[in-house]
């Protein structure tokens, strides 16, 4: 295991990356979210008694500590490809850097430009690389590398650690030429973990969680069951789309199976994953706990928010397994660098 490493977590939503570094031994020295209910949950699971930033634009580089590694969540945006005779006008023989301003990736180059981590992790949905028809993706790595940087990528589907399809795009860049290949990640065989593994067990082998299960049992609360009137809603919903031939509509799931993604639009009415709870019962939706372990957090995670809020964080949260074993496939070549000398960067 690494040790001795200092990272930055940006875009940081409730600490998902954040996890993954410190389980190879890295040491957060900076944060930063602008959602504030994600901040709160940050806080909770994260105590570092320093403040954690709000937006990212709003910070300037140069006050961001030194660190060796960056990790970041960013969002996906659309990029405006400039043309030849602004490059030209900006006198920059590659205008990538450029291309990014106006959009919250940008904000990740110019601290990669000021600080020259030795290395950086980032993630982003599976969509990325097609977004803009490969524009966008075209943008992002020109911009990476041009800063002198190695980066190897990867989409990695959660559902070789967690009971979920949810495949996501992982980036990893080092400042140096290294060993690092993504062909050298050793992913666990998909179908191993079921829901069953997540769900709550209800036969009292757990103990009660806040509003999320009651009694002896620990039974899942009852207000996570559909009304009749939501569930017909669905019901119809999905028959008049199944008609039309086409796949909208809920999902319901049972204990042998595998979820769909957990989107942020849980909350809405958790129609992606709905739970069985046998014939004629009406299905409930997971429980925010259940999310949490949908998404590979451990139990002792705190969840000192709203459930509406709790579903969109998790919802955007990366699955955190996926992330420990980039972290792990990184960590020699992390510590091979910490006491390599780092080369000049390249002009831009």
């Amino acid at each position: 295991m690494n040790q001795g490493f200092t990272f930055i977590d940006l875009f940081a939503g409730i600490g998902g990356l954040r996890i993954a570094m410190e389980s190879i031994g890295g040491h957060c020295v900076f944060t930063s979210e602008w959602d504030k209910f994600a901040r709160q949950t940050y806080e909770a699971n994260f105590r570092d008694n320093r403040p954690i930033a709000g937006d990212i634009r709003d910070v300037d580089a140069a006050d961001i500590p030194p660190h060796n590694v960056l990790v970041a969540g960013f969002p996906c945006q659309p990029f405006s490809l400039a043309g030849v005779s602004k490059k030209n006008s900006l006198g920059r023989q590659h205008g990538f850097a450029c291309e990014t301003q106006g959009t919250l990736f940008f904000d990740v180059v110019r601290v990669l430009e000021h600080h020259r981590p030795k290395a950086f992790l980032l993630e982003n949905v599976k969509n990325l690389k097609s977004h803009d028809k490969g524009k966008t993706f075209e943008v992002i790595m020109g911009a990476l590398k041009e800063l002198g940087y190695s980066v190897d990528t990867r989409v990695i589907d959660a559902q070789h650690f967690v009971p979920q399809h949810r495949e996501r795009i992982v980036i990893v860049g080092f400042r140096e030429e290294t060993a690092f290949r993504f062909d050298d990640l050793v992913l666990p065989e998909k179908g191993r973990v079921r829901l069953g593994d997540i769900l709550h067990p209800e036969d009292g082998s757990e103990k009660p969680e806040g509003h999320f299960t009651e009694g002896s049992e620990a039974a899942v609360n009852p207000k996570y069951v559909l009304s009749d009137h939501l569930w017909g809603y669905l019901q119809a919903y999905a028959a008049k789309h199944k008609a039309a031939g086409n796949g909208f509509g809920c999902s319901v799931v049972g204990p042998n199976d595998v979820s769909r993604t957990l989107s942020a639009r849980y909350h809405k009415d958790g129609s992606e994953i709905l739970i069985e709870r046998g014939v004629g019962e009406n299905p409930r939706r997971l429980t925010p706990r259940e999310c949490a372990r949908l998404m590979g957090y451990p139990d002792t995670f705190k969840i000192p928010v709203s459930d509406t809020q709790a579903y969109r964080q998790f919802g955007n949260s990366v699955a955190v397994p996926v992330f420990e074993a980039v972290a792990q496939l990184m960590a020699p070549h992390i510590a091979l660098l910490l006491d390599a000398p780092m080369k000049e960067a390249v002009p831009a």
